[in-house]
């Protein structure tokens, strides 16, 4: 265990098998006090989905002074909310809630250009657009270009902590084989503990298969170069537990199940799952299905479509 100053404390750096965490290697897994079923909405369509995120971040805005933290979503499930963001943008609406935000993004395909087609920060510019930018605060990626991506993490750690920390986490839903699950890019039997803000862990080609498809579903300019590149990446950059359970609230989308049906058996597991009542097996348990790490937090909004629960 090696140890790395941040702007708020020290950060343990931890291997486990080919992935390596950044965190606190002290930290508790919060068992919660009792069982309770997990609480979600199903909405009739996508836009409903964007307008109900968008309320949250609003409801959120008015009830805290001062700047807000926000992670954002990549892929499918907060398109609809940054496309409605983007026209309002436009105008003078949320030019007040705009000009507090600083926005991060939650994870990276590593090493790869920051211009292309199929990096999130590309992405987000493209359903965001110009007018989002120049309004909010700071705008802080994962830089994908160093030839050090853990220093780099460590300099974008410092800065999410000097700020105070995430106020609103979006986050999505990822199906893994056997009917498991991830969050940001935490995988299934990668060693990531409650502690752990961050993470590198080495990419697979199921994770590249995904990243691309949703990219291209998603209407993403992708071309021929940029495609060959993205496949060439060897590691991913996440957000870890620490990060999500650390964020004040959690809203969740899970919209496209219908191009990605793997997510319909991995939901259904989520939910029925009983989680353990003990640290060391509820920590198991998560390790196995990352997806869990979501049932830990207090303050989760949850969006899904119809079709998940077919």
């Amino acid at each position: 265990m090696s140890v790395q100053k941040t702007a708020e404390k020290n950060i343990g750096r931890r291997l486990a098998g080919n992935n390596v965490w950044l965190g606190d290697p002290a930290a508790r897994v919060p068992v919660p006090a009792a069982a309770k079923p997990f609480e979600y909405k199903v909405l009739p369509d996508e836009e409903a989905v964007g307008r109900a995120m968008l309320a949250e971040l609003i409801g959120y805005s008015e009830k805290k002074t001062g700047d807000i933290v926000i992670v954002l979503l990549g892929g499918r499930g907060a398109q609809a909310m940054y496309k409605l963001i983007a026209e309002k943008a436009l105008g003078t609406e949320l030019d007040e809630l705009l000009g507090r935000l600083h926005v991060f993004t939650q994870d990276a395909l590593a090493p790869m250009r920051m211009d292309n087609g199929l990096s999130f920060v590309r992405d987000f510019e493209r359903l965001l657009g110009d007018a989002f930018f120049a309004k909010i605060k700071s705008f802080t990626p994962m830089n994908t270009e160093s030839g050090d991506v853990e220093a780099e993490l460590g300099a974008y750690l410092d800065r999410l902590a000097a700020l105070g920390g995430i106020d609103i986490f979006f986050l999505g839903f990822g199906p893994e084989a056997e009917a498991a699950s991830h969050l940001c890019y935490i995988k299934p039997n990668s060693g990531a503990r409650a502690g752990d803000v961050a993470g590198v862990i080495p990419i697979s080609a199921s994770i590249l298969e995904h990243h691309i498809n949703k990219f291209k579903v998603g209407g993403s300019r992708v071309s021929p170069a940029d495609e060959a590149e993205c496949r060439r990446a060897t590691s991913i950059l996440t957000l870890g537990p620490a990060a999500i359970l650390g964020a004040k609230k959690i809203v969740q989308s899970i919209v496209d199940a219908a191009t990605a049906p793997g997510k319909i058996p991995s939901f259904k597991r989520f939910l029925e799952t009983e989680l353990a009542a003990g640290e060391a097996e509820l920590a198991a348990q998560c390790d196995e299905n990352p997806g869990l790490w979501i049932r830990l937090h207090d303050d989760v909004k949850s969006f899904v479509l119809p079709d998940l629960l077919s």
